[in-house]
């Protein structure tokens, strides 16, 4: 049982581990804007110049929305060039610089909270020729802000995630260790004692008779189901790729918010995931189900704005904001909108009754003074909308950090179910685990886990010491698989004294709070990183008891299935007779010309393309994107199968090319882009997690001397790079580099060159 030390040494870890992510996040964006020049940070998409406002409106919570374009005036096209901002990032207004003259002089002013010339806010919404930032009122200040008729819009580092993981943190620590002298802020109950080693988890529930909705679910979903729904605290799913976890998650959503003889008082529900598409599959598959009236149908609400989810109708439908719109009180709470956007029209000079000039002196401060009251009175309006459409949800999807927005404060809910819980950090998860009093986290740790920049930093800091600089790239490249491509602008400086020590210092500390632990008999010890999620910490704490394995796979061809099931899935993983021999062959558009590419191409599951001994070296990219591999002849092996696969009738559309270094994504684009089109996807490992393709190439980049592979070691990243393929999988790389990267990647390569069809490439 944990102690009181145990749980303060795990507390005070997190705390430090997450202070070290936010500072490493604030370090990249902070030295990007600084060290780039205004073209390099457009290049980079991280910025977008030249802007033009097109309109100022109000959105939920009285937000002021600055809608952003690209003029004719400056611009050959109103098209965005590529770039990096989404919903939820955070930006900042500004005015537009160049290296070739002046900004234009103030034309159009907007409310802000600060004065100066800029004004910060959260990307509200992203198309492909405007951006909208929204924009926070200030209530102590009555004061505007110019904007200048050009302006640019710059991402900066989202401070909003860390101050909602470190109140997470900070109300764990409260209730749990005030609680041992009575000034509990909060209930310390079961659910949360279970989660930290305070009590093993209790006796199951035993559930009779239980009648599934899907009889179509296999014998391990079923059992899955069960395990969750009789486990009084905690339950995990273990959801191998193509097993049908968010199916299974469908069915336990069912199963606890309807009235049956096994569950006779329906539970609430929240359903969280570590990205906005976890949710939005699941509220997507919750909206497909059959019903035989309306009645029937789930109440179902999605936190988060519309420009986050899925663009299809039924979806966007369902999220709160629309929903809010189409309630009694919503008539009121739009009557006081329009009143705030004409008020501010008018201070705008452009609004009805302006004539042309914003007011000034003693009727702009009165004028600001009803935007003031009116703001108020619509926020009041509108929590109440609020507040009623969520009374009635039995289920509602937001993502674990959008779970901590004002909408659900105070919010309770019975069961919280978290998707995706292996690639989301532990704090991040509990802030919905506060509003439940049990929980299904579901996952598969074999897969990508949480990004961590500042565990990247600290490999790089490493590598610089004890490799040269061409040595230290590949470990250095893993950064840039972070969420801004331009990560990479942090250029490798050197460690001071200072820095080492510091570094020294908290390693002893994770090391001693570890000790601590385990000396005492006690199973919760301090993560060493934040890779390590709450997933993975119950399983290490409780063993397989906690868990359940999905045992059916729905994607993969059998042979293409049977070694990731060998190495990681303990062979528990098996191919289910839909999928286990399909092959390209079997699609209807495919037609090989000949006998010998009906063979080669349409009917082998596996083929790898060895370059051992032909000196196709890697090559490192420029000072562009540091630590970035490209290899060009394994470039020109791909884009030949990708011809020969098109012109067997395989389409564009059902190809997708893989591989681990950005830089190669770079070469490969240049290469097929101008023939295929956007069709044929060409990404990242990281990018095609959750995915699938009917056919997969993967280029491993990795041949030098050296017999260096980087990353490639991680054998959560080669998984999910192997297992997207559903018939016909293709590797290209050098054997004799990779084998020797890893035991796991000397299985490998073994088990391709007894199992695959393998072709030398210098004779192809």
């Amino acid at each position: 049982m944990s102690s009181e030390a145990d749980l303060k040494a795990f507390i005070d870890r997190q705390r430090v581990l997450l202070a070290k992510e936010r500072a490493a996040e604030i370090e990249r964006s902070s030295l990007l804007l600084s060290n780039c020049g205004p073209k390099l940070l457009e290049q980079k998409g991280l910025s977008l110049g030249g802007l033009g406002i097109a309109s100022i409106n109000i959105g939920l919570g009285g937000k002021t929305l600055v809608e952003l374009e690209r003029p004719t005036a400056y611009h050959s096209t109103p098209v965005f060039p590529p770039h990096t901002f989404r919903p939820g990032d955070l930006a900042r207004i500004e005015a537009n610089v160049t290296s070739t003259g002046p900004t234009k002089k103030p034309k159009m002013s907007v409310p802000a909270e600060s004065k100066g010339a800029q004004t910060e806010g959260v990307v509200y919404k992203v198309s492909d020729t405007r951006i909208v930032v929204a924009v926070d009122a200030s209530e102590s200040n009555s004061e505007d802000l110019d904007l200048p008729e050009r302006c640019r819009v710059v991402k900066l580092a989202n401070s909003v995630t860390y101050d909602r993981m470190d109140k997470a943190i900070d109300r764990l620590e409260k209730i749990v260790l005030s609680s041992n002298d009575g000034k509990s802020v909060g209930e310390l109950n079961s659910l949360m004692q279970t989660l930290l080693g305070m009590k093993p988890p209790s006796p199951k529930e035993s559930i009779k008779d239980l009648a599934f909705f899907d009889e179509a679910l296999n014998e391990s979903q079923k059992i899955a189901v069960k395990f969750c729904l009789e486990s009084p605290e905690v339950a995990c799913i273990h959801g191998p790729p193509g097993t049908g976890k968010t199916h299974t998650l469908i069915e336990i959503i069912r199963q606890l918010t309807s009235e049956t003889p096994t569950n006779p008082n329906p539970k609430r529900v929240l359903v969280c995931g570590a990205s906005n598409l976890s949710v939005d599959n699941i509220l997507e598959r919750l909206l497909a189900l059959p019903i035989a009236d309306k009645s029937q149908r789930l109440k179902v609400t999605r936190i988060g704005h519309p420009a986050r989810v899925m663009a299809q109708e039924n979806v966007i439908d369902s999220t709160l904001e629309v929903k809010a719109t189409r309630t009694d009180q919503a008539a009121l709470a739009r009557d006081v909108k329009e009143e705030l956007e004409t008020t501010l029209g008018i201070l705008s000079g452009k609004g009805k009754g302006a004539k042309g000039k914003a007011p000034r002196g003693a009727e702009r401060r009165k004028l600001w003074d009803e935007v003031k009251a009116l703001r108020k009175e619509y926020r009041q309006r509108e929590g109440g909308v609020v507040k009623s459409v969520l009374k009635e949800s039995q289920v509602v999807l937001a993502t674990c950090h959008s779970s901590g927005g004002r909408q659900l404060f105070n919010e309770g809910f019975d069961v919280v179910i978290i998707d995706e819980a292996t690639q989301a950090l532990e704090a991040v998860c509990w802030i919905p685990i506060f509003k439940a009093r049990k929980l299904i986290l579901a996952g598969d740790p074999m897969q990508l886990p949480p990004t961590i920049l500042s565990l990247d930093d600290k490999k790089k800091r490493s590598a610089g010491a004890t490799k040269s600089p061409a040595k230290a790239g590949p470990t250095a490249k893993k950064s840039s698989k972070a969420k801004a491509p331009a990560a990479s602008v942090a250029a490798d400086h050197s460690t001071n004294n200072s820095d080492s020590e510091s570094s020294g210092m908290e390693d002893a500390l994770a090391n001693k709070a570890a000790a601590l632990s385990l000396t005492k008999g006690s199973k919760l010890v301090p993560p060493r990183t934040l890779e390590t999620t709450l997933f993975d910490r119950l399983e290490a704490m409780y063993g397989a008891s906690i868990k359940r394995m999905l045992e059916v796979q729905y994607r993969m061809h059998d042979q293409i299935c049977t070694f990731p099931s060998k190495t990681l899935y303990g062979g528990k993983l098996m191919s289910h007779p839909s999928v286990a021999s399909h092959l390209l062959s079997d699609l209807p558009n495919a037609q090989a010309t000949s006998e010998e590419d009906e063979t080669d191409l349409l009917q082998t599951p596996v083929v790898f393309f060895d370059t051992a001994g032909c000196e196709y070296f890697e090559r490192l990219d420029g000072d562009g994107d540091e630590g970035s591999r490209c290899n060009e002849n394994e470039g020109s092996i791909v884009s030949n199968w990708v011809d020969k696969l098109t012109a067997a009738g395989v389409l564009p559309g059902q190809i997708a090319i893989i591989t681990p270094y950005q830089a190669q994504v770079t070469l490969l684009t240049s290469l097929l882009r101008p023939k295929y089109g956007l069709s044929l996807e060409i990404g990242t490992v990281d990018g095609m997690q959750g995915r699938e393709k009917e056919a997969v190439i993967i280029s491993l980049v990795r041949s030098n001397n050296q017999r260096d592979v980087g990353f490639l070691k991680e054998k959560r990243r080669m998984n999910v790079a192997m297992t997207r393929a559903k018939r016909h999988l293709c590797i290209v790389g050098d054997s004799s580099t990779v084998c020797q990267g890893s035991g796991y990647l000397k299985k490998w390569l073994a088990w391709l060159d007894a199992n695959a069809d393998v072709k030398y490439a210098g004779m192809e």
